[in-house]
């Protein structure tokens, strides 16, 4: 499957990556200007940097570009919440994760690995045809994938977006990020992708946590319309009697979606597309 983009869309620079530029510049014009001066510039600039280091760290933050932590207000007023998985497929985990959403009439979208999705087409298949959602969730799932540059982000993002697409002719419109960490080159990259960075309103830590009670009370505590909630059928926790918890939590989470009333929902039936754009 090809991707087309169309008019060009430039690039809306945040406002923290525009101050970070005029204060480069405006550092380098006081060095140059006044010598004497150079330190308190130096100072500035690593000042700047270490916040540009803590937004892509916080995974939540959208001092580096869009970042999805709920869904849109029309989508909360009807009553959505979006059930999010990342990091499969997992053959020995995903397909029944697929038959509890099932047995609770639950719609989730799968944040894919590529590299795991090219490994298991079928399964990425099965995926869709049940009515979820594949998103991308990186070519590889990199460790460094916070430190790569444009270059780096193009390849791994353009690359997984490229297989997933080809696997499930629809081009995903969602992107998270390995761990949820990045830096300011990431946003033009998905920007040119037409791509929206999704994470979270809360999330489980169903990769370490093996009490499934502990994990949905860090996804329901506060439970309302337009969450976005982060669970795992890859790297999954096992539960003392060996179950992957997320199987042990989907029961328990469609139930307190139901005393809400609440219901989940894919995340391109809550979001449109983001407009694909010329990049910075």
């Amino acid at each position: 499957m090809q991707f087309t983009l169309g008019k060009p869309n430039p690039w809306p620079v945040p406002p923290l990556i525009q101050a970070s530029v005029g204060l480069h510049v405006g550092a380098a014009a006081l060095a140059l200007a006044a010598p004497q001066a150079a330190a308190w510039a130096l100072g500035g600039v690593v000042l700047n940097h270490a916040a540009l280091t803590a937004a892509g760290l916080w995974p939540r933050s959208d001092w580096l570009g869009p970042n999805l932590t709920r869904l849109p207000d029309d989508a909360a007023r009807r009553g959505c919440v979006a059930i999010t998985i990342d990091d499969g497929p997992d053959p020995a985990v995903t397909p029944r994760v697929l038959d509890a959403l099932d047995a609770e009439g639950l719609v989730a979208s799968f944040f894919c690995i590529a590299e795991r999705a090219a490994a298991h087409k079928p399964l990425v298949r099965e995926i869709l045809a049940r009515g979820h959602a594949v998103e991308n969730h990186s070519d590889a799932h990199r460790h460094h994938f916070s430190l790569l540059g444009p270059r780096g982000f193009a390849r791994e993002i353009g690359r997984a977006q490229q297989v997933l697409a080809d696997i499930t002719g629809r081009a995903p419109i969602a992107f998270r990020a390995p761990a949820g960490l990045r830096n300011p080159f990431l946003d033009p990259v998905l920007h040119r992708l037409g791509l929206h960075l999704v994470s979270w309103t809360r999330r489980g830590f169903d990769t370490r946590e093996r009490d499934a009670r502990r994990v949905l009370a860090r996804l329901t505590r506060g439970l309302a319309a337009g969450d976005i909630l982060l669970l795992h059928d890859g790297h999954a926790a096992r539960s003392p009697a060996g179950v992957p918890v997320l199987l042990d939590v989907l029961p328990a989470l469609a139930a307190r979606l139901r005393e809400a009333g609440l219901h989940s929902v894919a995340l391109p039936a809550a979001i449109a597309p983001r407009r694909a754009g010329a990049g910075a």
